[in-house]
This record gives structure tokens, C-alpha cells and sequence, in this order.
């Protein structure tokens, strides 16, 4: 997968990771889109280098799907717990 299909992934994974932890976070929607995307990257990497497991070159694959949302999550997790619910 190129670059550009892994800004697309992290965008729906992001998204995806919002739907699953609903809640006011610090960055609004943008902040949310580029944790996404940044997500899908860590997502990938983590299971490429301690899973064994490397992300398969098609965009449709389930295990990509899953280290994306999963790298998004633990990233938007992470980012409520440091910067906290700043709109309060």
C-alpha cells in the first residue's frame, strides 16, 4: 500500500476509533482525523515489527483494518488521558 492509501485508512480508522469512544476530545475533528491517521501507521508498524504479523499489500485486508483501528484507538486514548477534555 502507498502513502496515500494509508492517509485514507487512518481517515475511515480514525473515524471508526471516534465511533467506538464517543466523547468530546481536545482537537475536535481534526485532531481526531490526524490521530487517525497516525494511528494506522503505529497500528501497522506495532504488528509488523512485535506480532510478526506484516500489513498485507491490499487495502481490504481484515488484519490491516484491525491494526489501524486498534493503533487509532490506543493513540486517542492516549491523547484524552495526557491533554484531558480541554472544552469543559
Amino acid at each position: 500500500m502507498g502513502i496515500i492509501s494509508w492517509i485514507v485508512l487512518g481517515l475511515l480508522a480514525g473515524a471508526i476509533a471516534k465511533m467506538l469512544l464517543p466523547g468530546r476530545d481536545p482537537g475536535g475533528l481534526i485532531g481526531t482525523t490526524l490521530i487517525g491517521v497516525a494511528g494506522a501507521f503505529v497500528g501497522g508498524w506495532l504488528s509488523a515489527r512485535f506480532l510478526d504479523r506484516p500489513v498485507e499489500q491490499d487495502f481490504f485486508d481484515l488484519y490491516t483494518w484491525g491494526a489501524a483501528i486498534a493503533g487509532s484507538l490506543v493513540l486517542l486514548i492516549g491523547y484524552r488521558i495526557l491533554v484531558g477534555n480541554s472544552r469543559e
